[in-house]
C-alpha cells in the first residue's frame, strides 16, 4: 500500500509508522508527508527516513480548494492510495475526501466521540475523567466525527499531570496505529463500509 501520512508538529506517530514498515510489520510503503507548518520536526523525520515532503502554508493560498488541489497532484504524482492523518490540524475539505473517498484515516488522543477537536487531552483532564485513550477513525467532512475502527483505553490516575496522561497515550498510538493500518490494508479491521474493505 503506497502511503501518505499528514503531519504538523513533531511527528511521533510518522514515526512510528515509518518503523512499523521497516520492520515489515506494516506491508506499505511511506511516500509522501505533507505537513501545513514548514519547519516542523516531522520534516527532519522524513528527511532521516527518505520520505519525500510536500510542505506549505495555507496563507500562501486562496483557499482550502486551492492548497488541496496542490496536495491531490502530489499524491498522484507519488501514486498515494491511502491517507494516513497523523497530528495534521487541519479539516480535510473536499478536494481530498472526493479523491481519497474512504481512504483517509486519523488518529486522536480521546476515546470518540468523547472530546472532539482540538486539546483532547486537557478537555479529558478537565472534565476528570479516569479514563480516556486513543481512537482511529475515517476522516469525514466533520471534525473528528467518522466512523470508528478502533479504539483503546487509558487510565487516568491521581495526581497525574496532562503531560504523564500525553505519554501514555502516545505509547498507545504508536502501537495501534500501524497495527490498524495494517488490519485495513489486510482487510479485518473492526469496521469497514458495506462489510468490504476500504480499498
Amino acid at each position: 500500500m503506497k502511503l501518505a501520512i499528514f503531519a504538523s508538529g513533531n511527528g511521533s506517530n510518522f514515526q512510528s509508522i515509518v518503523d512499523a514498515v521497516e520492520k515489515g510489520t506494516l506491508q506499505a510503503t511511506v511516500d509522501l508527508l505533507v505537513c501545513d507548518k514548514p519547519g516542523a520536526f516531522v520534516m527532519e523525520r522524513a528527511a532521516a527516513a527518505g520520505v519525500p515532503v510536500f510542505s506549505f502554508s495555507a496563507k500562501d493560498y486562496s483557499g482550502k480548494e486551492e492548497y488541496e488541489q496542490e496536495i491531490l497532484e502530489k499524491l498522484k504524482s507519488c501514486g498515494v492510495e491511502f491517507i494516513a492523518l497523523a497530528g495534521y490540524m487541519r479539516l480535510i475539505g473536499n478536494v481530498l475526501l472526493s479523491a481519497y473517498e474512504k481512504r483517509i484515516v486519523n488518529i486522536h488522543p480521546s476515546l470518540l466521540p468523547a472530546f472532539p477537536g482540538k486539546d483532547a487531552i486537557g478537555q479529558a483532564v478537565e472534565a476528570g475523567v479516569k479514563v480516556t485513550g486513543a481512537t482511529i477513525h475515517y476522516v469525514d467532512a466533520g471534525m473528528d466525527t467518522g466512523p470508528i475502527i478502533a479504539q483503546q483505553a487509558v487510565e487516568i490516575n491521581d495526581g497525574e499531570t496532562e503531560k504523564d496522561i500525553a505519554a501514555k497515550i502516545h505509547e498507545v498510538e504508536h502501537q495501534l496505529y500501524p497495527k490498524t493500518l495494517q488490519q485495513i490494508f489486510e482487510g479485518s479491521g473492526k469496521m469497514f463500509y458495506h462489510g468490504s474493505t476500504v480499498m
